[in-house]
């Protein structure tokens, strides 16, 4: 999919410029351990703060999953210290970042910091959310609940606490369709995307003020500027995900729906993020939905997942090759 997909992501992830055989099954093997020792990691955390170990075994595959697979309908039993709350918003930091931030920070090199290029990124992303939180939002003292919350949505996780603030739905929401790392568990437009986007877009009109002044499209820690057809490729895929959402939103709201819960319903499918009280859907009834309307959030999660831009690319590259 990288292969196919973007030339600059892929320097991140490899030094190879295409993959053949044996670069396929050295990074394929690279993955699986990363993600197995991540997996490791974040069960090791959950039994250091005293969680039974089914609950931490299960809550550990769901994170790194970006999945919401728990073990109790309420996460508030089983992290109710401080301490608890904060190990919980480690873990699910390792869902945003790269799954090879941990990696390339062990085996940093000058040559290679172009590597943590997206992740920088990320970190000041993420800063500048939850400083802003806590400055303003911060007014039960709860500021431990709200992080959990911002970092189960940026990892489009989607678990939360009950006394999670409702008045931040429409934040919560955003930073869902944003996403994370391009190389992460987590899915969202992708923060790179976005800031590519703006940069560009921000180049280009400043292009018509100074016309003889030369701007670059760099991403901060890269080596090259974004390619013209990689802007095409990202604005390419918010186009598809304005499309998918209005038509699945569309979809559900002719299952008799309400339009308020059919498009809330619709972002979380789309981002494959698990419904819970903060995105008030924590009472939906999905047992008595229909058969057809069930068959439409099953395809829209697989779209979501795997992208309808990686889907086009792919038809496009094996079906019409000339």
């Amino acid at each position: 999919m990288i292969d196919i997909f973007d030339k600059n992501l892929k320097q991140s992830f490899t030094e190879y410029l295409s993959f053949n055989y044996n670069e396929i099954l050295k990074q394929s093997l690279k993955i699986i351990i990363i993600y197995s020792s991540l997996t490791l990691l974040i069960f090791l955390l959950f039994k250091s703060i005293n969680l039974r170990t089914f609950d931490a075994f299960n809550l550990s595959l769901s994170i790194i999953s970006s999945g919401g697979f728990l073990p109790t309908n309420r996460i508030d039993y089983l992290f109710e210290s401080n301490v608890s709350k904060i190990v919980l918003s480690f873990c699910m930091m390792l869902s945003f970042f790269s799954l090879f931030l941990l990696y390339n920070l062990i085996f940093y090199t000058k040559k290679k910091t172009y590597f943590l290029s997206e992740d920088f990124n990320l970190f000041v992303y993420l800063l500048i959310i939850i400083s802003i939180c806590f400055v303003f939002l911060n007014s039960n003292n709860n500021f431990l609940i709200i992080l959990v919350a911002i970092l189960s949505s940026v990892s489009n996780i989607g678990i939360s606490f009950v006394d999670t603030p409702n008045n931040l739905l429409f934040i919560f929401f955003i930073m869902v369709v944003i996403g994370g790392s391009f190389f992460s568990t987590s899915s969202g437009i992708r923060v790179i995307k976005i800031l590519s986007l703006i940069k560009f877009s921000i180049n280009n009109l400043l292009s018509h003020t100074k016309p003889n002044q030369i701007y670059s499209n760099k991403v901060i820690l890269t080596n090259e500027s974004a390619d013209k057809a990689d802007i095409n490729k990202y604005f390419f895929s918010i186009i598809i995900f304005v499309i998918s959402l209005s038509l699945l939103t569309l979809l559900l709201t002719l299952s008799d729906i309400q339009f308020e819960k059919s498009f809330k319903l619709s972002i979380l499918t789309i981002m494959n993020t698990v419904n819970s009280s903060m995105f008030e859907l924590s009472n939906f009834d999905f047992y008595n939905l229909s058969f057809l309307t069930k068959i439409y959030l099953i395809l829209f999660m697989i779209i979501g997942r795997v992208e309808l831009l990686t889907i086009l690319i792919l038809f496009k590259k094996f079906l019409f090759k000339n």
